[in-house]
This record gives structure tokens, C-alpha cells and sequence, in this order.
């Protein structure tokens, strides 16, 4: 029964990739519009290819410099195995791999979407929705497979040999610590992603909005606008490919946090006859398997028609998607689990691991709607935020920074309710299974946040092909939709990043604790070498994120000249300028004859190529030091604490205060960041729409501009990189557990 289960699981990540093949192949056959639109879908989709290709030759290097360490490592110390380095390999293949998928997709449905938005709003959210659903299957299907092939064939082959239930227990603990390479691997391609992308699609969009809506005056993602191609790009590489690695890897991290930790009962008598004392280890993969079939069966419920709402189709896929999830959890726990137990004098039950489960999917909710009330459009805060742009920029950023600050109290106190009631229900399995809750829907969750750059790149094909206004009013209201769902998926991701850092913390404690030699692992905060890491671990997160707020910055600038030097040099473009100011306010149907030919003449002038190759550049070259830095810090932290003082138990001690640090610093920086992004961009957005007579052009739309413009690099670069800083460092510490 137990190796039928285990064989099973990869087949459920099969099952998840036969219906992105699907869904890709039914999204590559819808119709893909005129000519000029399929032009430029097609400078996108390049655009795109051609980062995701200077991206992982760079990355190639890393993989294989790592993969040659840990396999040294391995061989070096017995408590650790060689076979890491494969499991390392295969992690972070099946993590680059699911970028590529979600973005062939993305870049296919973009312009389809657009073209559905011609015939009514329920066609363009299907394509929309659809191209989405590629990524977010895409990611669980290699999650699952990658980590559940894993399992399956190094248990098979190290856990036979074993002779007694303690060398049985021995045996599961060292597949688990193979198998934690995987977790390495895909969080190691996930931060270059994350930080890559966001670097790309920023200095892409702060040259497009700065030089061409602010200077230049024409409006976003008009085809005058050199940059406009980039920026579209950029959502791809940062929205897509950049929030499906970040997932990715706490998807896989949480699952393999509640291994370890459920490793632990392998050897209880009450475990017995639950899949040959497996049960808690295999439960967190079975959790993930049904996540697999309930997200399938929601999305086929996500459909509107015209005049309908696409976010109440959206939540009904995702409601409908939970409940089946729910439903399954508890006939999977009273199967899986045994009614009671005991472990080390603490009493667990079925129930309460069923309870902390339901706490890490509804924490994930609550932690969403939250997000929503402080970034979404027409919302107390951010309506405080248009009132103080009426007196320029600075109160704009003012009021942005403060509505940012008192955002990060909510979701921290929902996140602190939810490990106490976890740990009550479970003990530190239970957080970690909170985690596993939280991230069971990823395939549903993931495929609505990639619909949103979906559909704003919809909207620019519409606006650059000039199709007819309601095409954009269209693709407007996907978009705006697709916004608040971003604004979700990015509370959503640094809630799972919390409870998935926490899990691996307690992963890293425990496999410390029992490759050597079962001796407890008190960290206490108090003791001076502990707390001098705890206070590098909190200082990480500033660097980091000022390292990639300064890579923004300069990859900017670059773009401004850029655009400028175009603006100034190609004659077509300043005639079409100057035509376009001379008629401004008016329909093109309106212009002289003369004007018209004037901004024909410009049509394919700008040189959008050279754009998409300053951000490829730019973000390439600036993503590696944060990377580095994110990688190398507890490796220097634990070791060197072991060095210097001759301890094992100093360094391992002095590593859990550095990850103690880097956690709570990290998650309430990357909330804060976020969310002032956000409320800062859907400010500018209401403005935009004449809230409150409120115009474009005005001093009050200069300054949220402005804000918006310093919120970009908060909300799609630092903030939603610092989720894969706090768990990369806890991921690294699990690796290099044993080897201390």
C-alpha cells in the first residue's frame, strides 16, 4: 500500500502538466488578431524569450558551481549524501523550467486576449484565465513531480536496506535530506528570477512613465513610446515568470519542511500501521496532490459573461477550489494519520492537524482581503493617499510610506494568531502543515495572479494596434481586476513565505539536532553570540533590498537616456510629437490630414530593441550581488561561528539567530514595500479616472506619478524579492544542517 502511494504522487504532477499541455495548445489556437497586433505580440514574446535565455546561461554557471560543492560536501561528511547535488540539479531545472512554460504561455495569450476583448469581456477572460492556468499548473505539476519522483526512487533504494525501525527512521531521515537539495535549487533559480525580473521591468517602466507620460506627454503604452515594448516585457519576466519561481520554491520549501518535520514519528508505535510509519511524512504530498485536483475543478467554474463581474468569477474558481480541498484534507488526515499519539510528552491528534491545516488556508485569505483594503482602488488609505497629492509629490510619498508602515500590523498579527493556534493544534508539524495549507491551491491561486499581466499586456497590444476604445474599456476592466488580484497574490506569497521560513527553521533545527546526535539545539537570544547574528540577520533585509532598489535605479537611468536620445535623434518621432500636442484631446478620426500622415510616418520608427536589451543587460548584471549575498550569509554565519569558536553547536546556534533575524525583518519589509507600492499605483490609477475632478496633466496627477514611480521598485522588485531571501537562507541552513 505505502510504495503504491508513493508511486502515485508523481502521477498527480503528471496529471497537472497534461492539463497545461491542453490548455496551452487551446490558447495557442485561438485566433491572434490582425497583423500589426500579431507585430507586435510578437516584439513581446521575443522581448521575453531573449532575458529568459541571458537569464539562465548565468544561472547555468551558478547550478553547476553549487551542484560541484554539495557533491564535495557529500562525499566529505557522512551525515550528508552526494545524491544532494542531483536532487540541487533537478530543483532548480524544474523551477527554470516552469518559468519558460509560464512565459511561452503568457506571451501567446496576451494578444489573444486582446483579440477576445474584441467579441466581449467573457472570451477575453477565458484566453486571459487560461494563459494563467498554464503557469499555475504548470508549477505544481514540476513541484510535484520533480519532489515526488524524488522520494519515490531514493526510498525505494535507501530505505529497503534498512534492517530495524530505527535504521528505518535513519533511512527516511537521510531520503529527506536528499531531497532538500530539490528545495535549494528551485528557491536558488526563484531569487535570480524574482530579482532579475523585477530589475527588468522596472527600469523598463519608470523610463516609459518618466520620459514618455511625464515628459514627453503621450499616454501609457502608446507606440510612440520607445520603452513601451520593454514594459510590456517586463511584466511578463517580473509578473509571470518572477511570482510562478516565487510560489515555486515556498510550494516545495513547506512541503519539505513538514517532511522533516513529520519525520520525526516515523519510529512512534503509533505509526505503525499508518503506510508503514509514514503517514505524517507522505501527508504533506498528498496535500499537495489533491491541491492539484481541486484546482483543476475550479478553474473550469471561472467564466463571465458581458456586463458581468470577472473578480466574482475569479473567487468563485477559487472558493469552489477550497471547499473541495477542505472536504478532501479531512478524509485524508483520519485516513493517513492515526486518531492520536504521542511524541517527546506533547499529545497530537488527526483533528488538530486537520485545524492547522484549515488555519494556514484561512490566514492565507484573511492576509489577501487585508492586502486588498490597503493597496485596492477606492479604499479608505488609498483615497488618503489622492487627497495628499493635491500638495505635490512630497506629501504624495509622505502619505504613501505611512499607509505602507501601518499595513505591515494586521497581517503580522494574523500570521503570529495563526503559528500560536498551529502549534497548539500540532506542534511545530502543525506550523509547517499550516504552510502546506496555505500553498495546496497554488495551481489555481498562481494561475489568477498571472491573468493579471495577462491582461495588461492585453491592453497595451490594444492601445499600440489603436483598436477601437471599447477593446480597451475591456481590457481596462481585466486589467483593473488583474490588479487587485496581484495586489492579493502579493500578500498571499509573503504570508506562505512567513509560515514556509518558520517551517524550514524548525526543519533546520531538527535535522541538526538529530545528524548529531540527538543533542537539543537551544537557541537563546540572550546568550551575546546569538544575538550579535540576530542583528545581522535583521540588518539583511535593508541591504538587500538596497541593493536592488539601487540596481533599479541605474538600469533607469539608462533607459531615460535612452528614450530621450530617441525622442531628440529620430525625426519621425519629434514630428509625431508635435502632431500629437497640436491635436491634444482629440480623437484621431478628428486630425487634419497632414497630422495623420505626420504620425503614421512614425509607425515602426522607434527602436524598441534596444530597449529590451538596456533591461536585459542591466537586470542581469544587477541581480547577482543580492543573489550572492543571499546564498552566502549563512553559509559564512555558520561555519565561521563553528570556526571561531571550535563548536558545532556555537555555529548551528548563531545560524538560527541569523535566520530569526532575516525572518522577521524580512516579512515585515517586503509587507511594507508592497503595499506602499501598491496603494501608491492604484492612487495615480484613480486619479487617472477622474476621481474627485481629479485630470490627467494636473498637479495632483504629477505627484502621484511620482509616487507611483518610487513605489515600482517597492512593490515588483525589493519587496516580493525579500519572500525569497528569508526562505533561501532557511533553505541553505537545512542543506548545510549536517555539515556543520
Amino acid at each position: 500500500m505505502t510504495n503504491t502511494i508513493i508511486i502515485a504522487i508523481p502521477i498527480f504532477g503528471l496529471i497537472a502538466l497534461a492539463y497545461t499541455y491542453w490548455k496551452s495548445a487551446w490558447v495557442t489556437k485561438q485566433d491572434a488578431g490582425s497583423e500589426k497586433m500579431q507585430r507586435i505580440a510578437q516584439s513581446i514574446a521575443d522581448g521575453a524569450m531573449a532575458f529568459l535565455r541571458a537569464e539562465y546561461k548565468v544561472l547555468a554557471i551558478f547550478v553547476a558551481i553549487v551542484a560541484v560543492l554539495l557533491l564535495v560536501g557529500g562525499f566529505m561528511q557522512e551525515s550528508s549524501h552526494p545524491l544532494v547535488a542531483l536532487s540541487f540539479v533537478v530543483g532548480a531545472f524544474c523551477s527554470a523550467f516552469a518559468g519558460f512554460i509560464g512565459m511561452k504561455a503568457a506571451t501567446k495569450a496576451n494578444v489573444r486576449t486582446t483579440q477576445g476583448a474584441k467579441t466581449s469581456l467573457g472570451e477575453g477572460l477565458r484566453v486571459a484565465f487560461g494563459g494563467g492556468s498554464v503557469m499555475g499548473m504548470g508549477v505544481v505539476g514540476l513541484g510535484i513531480l520533480g519532489l515526488g519522483s524524488l522520494f519515490a526512487i531514493f526510498s525505494n533504494s535507501i530505505v529497503d536496506l534498512a534492517a530495524s525501525p530505527d535504521d528505518k527512521a535513519a533511512a527516511i531521515r537521510m531520503v529527506i535530506t536528499i531531497i532538500t537539495g530539490f528545495s535549494f535549487g528551485a528557491s536558488s533559480i526563484a531569487l535570480f528570477a524574482r530579482v532579475g525580473g523585477g530589475i527588468y521591468t522596472k527600469a523598463a517602466d519608470v523610463g516609459a512613465d518618466l520620459v514618455g507620460k511625464v515628459e514627453a506627454g503621450i499616454p501609457e503604452d502608446h507606440p510612440l513610446n520607445p520603452a513601451t515594448i520593454a514594459d510590456n516585457v517586463g511584466d511578463n519576466v517580473g509578473d509571470v515568470a518572477g511570482m510562478g519561481a516565487d510560489l515555486f520554491e515556498s510550494y516545495v520549501g513547506s512541503i519539505i519542511g513538514a517532511m522533516v518535520l513529520g519525520s520525526v514519528f516515523v519510529i512512534d508505535p503509533a505509526f505503525a500501521s499508518s503506510f508503514d510509519g509514514l503517514g505524517a511524512v507522505l501527508l504533506p504530498l498528498m496535500l499537495a496532490a489533491l491541491g492539484i485536483i481541486s484546482s483543476i475543478i475550479g478553474s473550469f467554474l471561472v467564466k463571465v459573461k458581458e456586463g458581468g463581474s470577472p473578480h466574482r468569477a475569479l473567487n468563485k474558481g477559487e472558493i469552489v477550489a477550497g471547499i473541495i480541498l477542505l472536504i478532501g484534507t479531512w478524509i485524508l488526515i483520519q485516513q493517513v494519520l492515526p486518531a492520536s499519539w504521542e511524541y517527546a510528552g506533547r499529545s497530537y491528534s488527526a483533528t488538530g492537524v486537520f485545524f492547522a491545516v484549515l488555519l494556514g488556508l484561512g490566514s492565507g485569505i484573511v492576509i489577501g482581503m487585508i492586502t486588498e483594503h490597503y493597496t485596492g482602488t477606492g479604499t479608505k488609505p488609498v483615497i488618503s493617499i489622492v487627497n495628499q497629492s493635491k500638495t505635490g509629490a512630497a506629501t504624495n510619498i509622505i502619505a504613501g510610506l505611512g499607509v505602507g508602515m501601518i499595513s505591515t500590523a494586521l497581517p503580522i498579527i494574523v500570521l503570529a494568531i495563526t503559528i500560536l493556534l498551529s502549534y497548539q493544534f500540532a506542534g511545530l508539524y502543525g506550523i509547517a502543515l499550516a504552510a502546506v495549507g496555505m500553498l495546496s491551491n497554488t495551481g489555481i491561486q498562481l494561475a489568477v495572479d498571472a491573468y493579471g499581466p495577462i491582461s495588461d499586456n492585453a491592453g497595451g497590444i490594444a492601445e499600440m494596434s489603436e483598436l477601437d476604445p471599447e477593446v480597451r474599456e475591456r481590457t481596462d476592466k481585466l486589467d483593473a481586476v488583474g490588479n487587485t488580484t496581484a495586489a492579493i497574490g502579493k500578500g498571499f506569497a509573503i504570508g506562505s513565505a512567513a509560515l514556509t521560513a518558520l517551517a524550514l527553521f524548525a526543519a533546520f533545527k531538527t535535522t541538526y539536532e538529530v545528524t548529531h546526535g540527538g543533542v537539543e539545539l537551544n537557541i537563546l537570544i540572550t546568550e551575546p553570540r546569538v544575538m550579535a547574528a540576530l542583528f545581522l540577520g535583521g540588518m539583511l533585509p535593508f541591504l538587500f533590498s538596497a541593493y536592488s532598489m539601487q540596481a533599479v535605479g541605474r538600469a533607469a537611468m539608462d533607459m531615460i537616456n535612452e528614450v530621450r536620445r530617441q525622442f531628440a535623434d529620430i525625426p519621425e518621432l519629434r514630428v509625431a510629437l508635435d502632431a500629437m500636442k497640436r491635436n491634444e484631446g482629440k480623437e484621431t478620426s478628428e486630425w487634419s490630414e497632414a497630422d495623420r500622415a505626420e504620425f503614421d510616418a512614425a509607425d515602426g520608427k522607434p527602436e524598441y530593441a534596444k530597449c529590451v536589451d538596456i533591461s536585459t543587460k542591466s537586470a542581469i548584471r544587477q541581480m547577482v550581488k543580492p543573489g550572492l549575498l543571499a546564498v552566502l550569509a549563512p553559509v559564512v554565519v555558520g561555519f565561521g561561528g563553528k570556526m571561531i569558536w571550535g563548536s558545532s553547536d556555537v555555529g548551528a546556534q548563531m545560524l538560527g539567530g541569523l535566520l530569526a533575524g532575516v525572518t522577521v525583518c524580512g516579512v515585515l519589509m517586503a509587507l511594507f514595500q508592497s503595499n506602499a507600492g501598491g496603494a501608491w499605483d492604484n492612487a495615480k490609477k484613480m486619479i487617472e479616472e477622474g476621481y474627485d475632478g481629479h485630470e490627467k496633466g494636473s498637479e495632483a496627477h504629477r505627484a502621484s506619478v511620482v509616487g507611483d514611480t518610487v513605489g515600482d521598485p517597492f512593490k515588483d522588485t525589493s519587496g516580493p524579492s525579500l519572500n525569497i531571501l528569508l526562505k533561501l537562507m532557511s533553505v541553505v541552513a537545512l542543506v548545510i544542517a549536517p555539515l556543520i
